[in-house]
């Protein structure tokens, strides 16, 4: 059993703070929490900082000078999980963009053979696209866009080892495809999507539980028009990723959507690419040249393609730029994605049972250390 004693912090116990406590961890899960320091073990002074849950990214799409769509192996996963450790990110879905139907089925396989080896932080994988709208693909290669026949629904139904995870454009995929896909466990999500209200409206109904990156690349909030983007803020039951880099979202839009969402169904999401923990100032996607300035990403006609965010920032800019705090800024990192996952039972919150991932950050919300099932990965 390894024993961690923490002090001189705030240590974030489901909804309390305390000042000091010991993480007794076995076989990789937290076996007790005590809300005191005993001689024994290794103690850690958090020096004023954090001791939080580890964080939860259900969209990376790279790391680490690694980009899934350009290294679908299992080396290209390790890459992107242990650039996102380094900020706190213990679990997340590796995110495949708009690729081929050969490229899916591989990104498939390789999530499979990495859980199956046990690669720390991996949890399954992302689809995003290629069942999008070529209105609002932002620069997913419009090429790649397709419809979602037998062969390839067939493929997405199928087990894994891991959480399967899938962005669509409601519009532009049948609901009897959306209701298999449900029915075998895809957790499917409204993304680079132009649909009206009712038919948002209508693919929640059909079994869309999620909405990726609000705001960006669906249809706005207007008076008369309410879109996907009005549908989203209006479901209580629809879980919304946000990506909180100042940059993809301003700061009053962040706002508006934590008080219409709340912190169990908000959550937040980096949409990395590979500039995430590496000095480069540009990599490629689909033979295009990304430029990363300023640690934002964009496309020779300045659009936007992912970020340079990780999980540590995201909390940062919440708790900056909105009124959330740092207790709810966390939820949005850890619980709230990981209940969006399924994965409340496993991790996302300190709880004796679940997995003993844990993430410090000091006084100033920069990441210190990290744990994966009790063990130390930076």
């Amino acid at each position: 059993m390894t024993v961690l004693a923490f002090t001189n912090g705030h240590i974030l116990l489901g909804d309390r703070i305390v000042p000091a406590a010991t993480v007794q961890i076995e076989a990789g899960r937290i076996a007790d929490i005590a809300t005191d320091v005993p001689v024994d073990g290794t103690v850690v002074d958090l020096d004023g900082g954090w001791l939080l849950p580890g964080f939860v990214d259900s969209q990376v799409n790279g790391g680490g000078g690694a980009l899934l769509n350009n290294d679908i192996t299992v080396e290209g996963l390790a890459t992107i999980a242990q650039a996102h450790a380094r900020f706190g990110t213990t679990a997340l879905m590796p995110t495949l963009i708009t690729d081929t139907p050969a490229a899916i089925s591989a990104a498939l396989d390789v999530v499979d053979a990495a859980i199956a080896q046990g690669l720390p932080g991996i949890v399954g994988l992302h689809i995003e696209g290629p069942f999008i709208n070529a209105v609002r693909k932002g620069v997913h290669d419009p090429a790649l866009i397709r419809h979602l026949d037998e062969d390839l629904l067939a493929e997405l139904c199928r087990p894994r080892r891991g959480k399967v995870m899938l962005t669509i454009a409601p519009e532009q995929v049948e609901p009897q495809a959306l209701e298999r896909l449900r029915a075998a466990g895809v957790i499917i999500s409204a993304g680079h999507t132009n649909a009206t209200f009712v038919e948002a409206q209508a693919g929640f109904a059909a079994g869309l539980t999620g909405v990726t990156h609000l705001y960006n690349a669906m249809s706005p909030l207007q008076h008369r028009a309410p879109g996907m983007v009005g549908a989203a803020l209006l479901n209580d039951a629809v879980w919304c990723g946000i990506i909180a880099d100042g940059v993809h979202v301003a700061g009053p839009a962040l706002e508006i959507a934590l008080r219409m969402k709340g912190t169990e169904r908000l959550m937040l999401v980096t949409d990395a690419m590979p500039s995430v923990g590496m000095s480069a100032g540009s990599f490629e996607l689909n033979g295009r040249t990304i430029t990363v300035t300023d640690g934002v990403c964009q496309d020779e006609n300045g659009t936007l393609a992912g970020s340079s965010l990780d999980m540590a920032g995201a909390v940062r800019t919440m708790v900056a730029l909105t009124s959330a705090d740092v207790p709810m800024a966390s939820r949005m990192a850890s619980a709230t994605p990981a209940s969006f996952l399924g994965l409340a039972d496993e991790i996302g919150t300190l709880a004796p049972g679940l997995r003993a991932d844990l993430v410090w950050l000091d006084a100033a919300l920069q990441p210190v250390q990290c744990w994966i099932g009790g063990g130390a990965v930076i």
